[in-house]
């Protein structure tokens, strides 16, 4: 058989910030309709209770204040190197996924000059001037955005190794009067990637996506406060929920089926579904809607790894995050074996959905 170049994870890491932030930080919020801009009559204790139920987000993490997402994005990429036993110098390529740049404690405004991929490569010291750096802006499919472009690099012989890294830091973007303010969190999670020579496929097997931008921009957008007594023109996440888990749920299976499909495999030959932590129920549709679509009922349990109910939503970095905590044995009942065969997928702002089929 002749051997092709497939692109293979060779390591993982991950940086979950040091401040756990519980649902109870959130007790004495002043919580305003997003439409109306009234303020919520219902009292805290139940709105919260509420969120739970709907996301099974219990705590979250928050980045220290001296930290910005370009710190955690490197903590993370130190991380994965040391799994992967290599040498930073030895990268071709550094590809960071994130959607608000660096933003200081107490500063809302965003700083992408230079590009967080320069600034990172920067605090990792890494000297090789043919060692490019470059972000992926993409919502919270940025990461699997990286890893798609990242394969492109390596199957056209272009590079042979490099590092795809999502950071966010959501916690100084999202607006303390607007109930989605529960759903964010912060940090950071990588995977080096490089070429490997093999008969048998192996690594990245396939990918699909899909981009619905005509209709679907605005559910993702930055806007001023939902409180109207607030001073200042600072814009903040704001989500339109409903319509983003109506369009996650009618349109992402449809784009992992895509995806396996194009990798030969049948969904039976799916071992593990890591797919973006944005809301527990959420996914759970989404699943549901993979295994309909091939008229299967029973769902294998354990097969979607979930972060939320302690990370919360870090945008671009819940996807390499679990994977990373799965590989190292850092989540009771789940861990990956060689052959397994992983769909990686993630939907967000734009909107965007992207599916990959893995196999280690």
């Amino acid at each position: 058989m002749t051997k092709e170049i497939y692109t293979r994870i060779i390591g993982t890491g991950s940086y979950l910030p040091p401040r756990i932030i519980k649902n109870s930080h959130f007790l004495n919020n002043k919580f305003y309709d997003l439409s109306s801009k009234k303020l919520l009559e219902k009292p805290n204790e139940e709105i919260i209770q509420k969120f739970k139920e709907i996301t099974n987000i219990e705590e979250r993490r928050y980045v220290a204040e001296d930290q910005v997402t370009s710190d955690v994005a490197a903590l993370a990429i130190k991380d994965a190197c040391k799994s992967a036993e290599i040498n930073e110098e030895s990268l071709d390529f550094i590809i960071v996924a994130h959607n608000f740049g660096d933003i200081l404690e107490g500063n809302i405004r965003t700083d992408v000059l230079p590009a967080l991929a320069n600034k990172v490569k920067m605090k990792l010291h890494i000297k090789n001037p043919s060692c490019i750096a470059h972000d992926v802006v993409s919502g919270c499919p940025g990461w699997t955005q990286g890893m798609i472009i990242a394969d492109a690099y390596i199957k056209s012989g272009f590079m042979k190794r490099g590092v795809v890294v999502g950071a966010d830091v959501l916690s100084r973007i999202s607006d303390p009067h607007d109930r989605d303010s529960m759903i964010y969190a912060d940090g950071a999670g990588a995977t080096i990637v490089e070429a490997v020579e093999s008969e048998e496929p192996t690594g990245i097997l396939s990918h699909s996506s899909r981009s619905d931008s005509v209709s679907y921009a605005n559910l993702l957008t930055l806007g001023p406060s939902s409180n109207p007594d607030f001073e200042g023109n600072e814009l903040f996440i704001k989500m339109a929920g409903h319509k983003l888990y109506i369009y996650a749920i009618n349109n992402v299976p449809g784009v992992v089926r895509e995806s396996i499909e194009n990798a030969g495999l049948d969904l039976s030959d799916i071992k593990k579904v890591f797919i973006h932590q944005a809301n527990e129920k959420m996914d759970e549709a989404i699943l549901n809607g993979v295994f309909k679509l091939y008229r299967e009922k029973h769902i294998p349990e354990g097969i979607m790894p979930m972060s939320i109910r302690k990370l919360g939503n870090s945008s671009t970095a819940t996807v390499p995050t679990v994977i990373d905590l799965v590989l190292k044995g850092k989540m009771e009942g789940q861990e990956i074996n060689p052959g397994d065969h992983c769909i990686i997928c993630s939907v967000g702002a734009g909107m965007n959905i992207n599916s990959i089929v893995y196999k280690w």
